[in-house]
């Protein structure tokens, strides 16, 4: 029982690292900032969220029970990770940051003339 725990734990923490890299690999890689804006909010978020979801399993068989440190950082990481990005995505069309055409959204923005 105790090889088929670690596996998954090991399991959540390669899926949640893999989230992870793709969501920085987006952050670094995409054209513009609305696009970049997707990296960190959602794959990211997911690759948190897996890591946490290990640390969970993990530290509940081991110990005393259900760990409340965890099922917090998931509760602030869930709720503050959408309206952040909602925010900074506020702040961007407010400030009429450029775009690529390949952005979609409001038609009015002023695009860049590199891709």
């Amino acid at each position: 029982m105790e090889t088929l725990i670690e596996a998954l734990v090991a399991l959540f923490l390669l899926i949640g690292a893999a989230f992870a890299l793709v969501g920085s690999l987006g952050l670094a890689k995409l054209p513009d900032f609305f696009m970049r804006l997707h990296g960190p909010t959602k794959a990211t978020t997911l690759g948190v969220g897996g890591m946490i979801v290990g640390s969970v399993l993990y530290f509940s068989t081991r110990g005393d029970g259900l760990s409340l440190h965890e099922l917090l950082i998931t509760l602030f990481l869930f709720i503050t990770a959408p309206v952040s990005a909602h925010m900074l995505a506020k702040a961007a069309l407010h400030l009429r940051l450029r775009t690529v055409e390949r952005t979609r959204g409001e038609s009015t923005l002023p695009r860049s003339n590199t891709d």
